[in-house]
């Protein structure tokens, strides 16, 4: 899931705003950047404040030319002062950023309500409307209450919208960061990784103040809030460019198209094989608030494979007529694949196991949404331990077996002269198989076959005592 997941998120982030008056300079997009002492902190090996950087200058350069930036950075001058905020940038280019970013040094705390109390006091200030992005690894350590502030900001009429892209936070962390973006009409986007993070901030530049929210996308999964990817793109033009990107995060996406047709491609988060659902033709306007639901009720398939009674490892596909809808590796436990309510059939490959038969069918079975059906395979396998001696000495020989009715090579290897390969170890089907075997090495030239019958559970020995004579058997 996780590669999927990553797919998504690199959509996301090549996504770019829409203005709702492509005339108009746009508002402001005002940053306050965290860098408190915590950004030290890594994540995949690499410090929270070089991710923060990277992703920053991806960001603003992915903005329109003539987009005005701000920038406030807070605890980057003083160990212990909540005091530290400070604006690096006002009314900025958006290249401007990166060379700022660069000088900050994380050291202090983490005063958010007061550095959200400067961006506001400035926009009352100079009663210029604004989009503001507050990034952070944490929560408020200097005992302010961020939502208050924003709160009161807005019902004191400044005219801003406030997103929250909560970096590396714990789940219990987040609600205080949640309060204050949904009490700043925007969203709280939370970021685990670089690429969440991109696709965070660049959601957050897209939703701006200058945009009114006229459409919303709830996801659920069985009747629970489903995490869920959403790419906006224009009426019949699936492959095309995505429009606008967002996600649920379990609450649903509010966001803003511009009036028009578009169709809405739905793709579940959270581990799931569940195929996207597309909304066609989701027509939205200036005037209305346009609500979609879509529910991926699931069904869980419990599946395990055992040979001779222990777990064994296997490669395993469901199937829903000819399509494959999901598939695993069970590494000899058990695994659990989410998939529509339906009918399936599945096959099983035997994996570490050589033979006639190595790929199994399933039987049909049923699944039904918010239950888990078992579904087991067993089958058997029995072992064939083959050596080549020429008295004393173990004699290296390539090894060739062959299912005795087709002729057909099912399995194949070399004794080698250790005692921990010869002689060599096959996990076989049951069935009738023929040998062939050559020396090579310096015992060359010596060649034979036999056949030998392979049952369930049982073990097969065969030590080929090689002579003199060019053909021992």
């Amino acid at each position: 899931m996780h590669s999927r997941l990553s797919t998504l998120l690199f959509c996301a982030f090549l996504c770019v705003a829409v203005q709702a008056d492509e005339n108009a300079p746009p508002s402001p997009i005002v940053f306050i950047y965290d860098s408190s002492g915590s950004m030290w902190g890594q994540i995949g090996g690499k410090a929270k404040v070089e991710i923060a950087r990277d992703v920053m200058a991806g960001t603003v350069a992915s903005l329109p030319a003539d987009q005005k930036v701000g920038l406030v950075a807070y605890g980057h001058r003083s160990e212990g002062n909540c005091d530290d905020v400070e604006t690096l940038l006002s009314d900025a280019a958006p290249d401007t950023v990166p060379a700022a970013l660069s000088a900050i040094r994380p050291l202090g705390k983490t005063p958010l309500a007061r550095s959200a109390t400067q961006v506001i006091g400035q926009l009352e200030r100079s009663q210029q409307k604004a989009t503001v992005i507050l990034l952070t690894d944490g929560i408020e350590s200097c005992g302010g209450n961020l939502c208050d502030v924003v709160k009161s900001a807005r019902e004191r009429g400044i005219d801003f919208v406030m997103h929250v892209v909560g970096f590396g936070l714990q789940p219990g962390e987040t609600a205080p960061l949640e309060c204050a973006a949904e009490a700043g009409g925007g969203r709280y986007y939370d970021a685990a990784n670089a690429d969440e993070l991109a696709a965070g901030m660049s959601e957050a530049t897209t939703q701006t103040v200058d945009l009114a929210v006229n459409i919303s996308v709830r996801a659920t999964k069985n009747g629970a809030p489903l995490d869920a990817y959403i790419a906006a793109y224009a009426a019949g033009d699936g492959n095309g460019k995505v429009i606008v990107n967002a996600r649920t995060y379990h609450k649903g996406a509010r966001f803003h198209l511009p009036p028009g047709k578009y169709d809405l491609k739905i793709s579940a988060l959270e581990n799931t094989d569940l195929k996207p659902i597309w909304l066609r033709n989701v027509e939205t306007s200036a005037e209305t608030m346009t609500a979609k639901e879509v529910s991926f009720d699931a069904g869980t398939i419990r599946v395990s494979v055992q040979n001779n009674s222990q777990g064994w490892d296997a490669l395993v596909k469901i199937s829903d007529g000819d399509s494959v809808v999901s598939q695993t590796r069970t590494y000899g436990g058990t695994k659990d694949m989410q998939v529509p309510p339906g009918i399936y059939t599945g096959t099983v490959q035997a994996l570490a196991v050589e033979g006639t038969v190595t790929s199994f069918d399933l039987d049909e079975f049923e699944v039904t949404a918010g239950s888990t059906t078992a579904v087991t395979h067993t089958f058997s396998t029995g072992i064939a331990m083959i050596g080549v001696r020429m008295g004393e000495e173990l004699v290296d020989a390539a090894i060739s077996i062959a299912d005795r009715q087709t002729r057909k090579n099912v399995a194949g290897s070399r004794t080698y002269t250790s005692s921990n390969s010869n002689p060599r170890r096959f996990v076989l089907t049951p069935g009738s198989y023929s040998v062939k075997y050559s020396s090579l090495g310096r015992h060359k030239g010596h060649s034979g076959s036999f056949d030998m019958d392979i049952e369930a559970e049982g073990t097969f020995e065969r030590v080929i005592e090689l002579t003199t004579a060019a053909d021992a058997r």
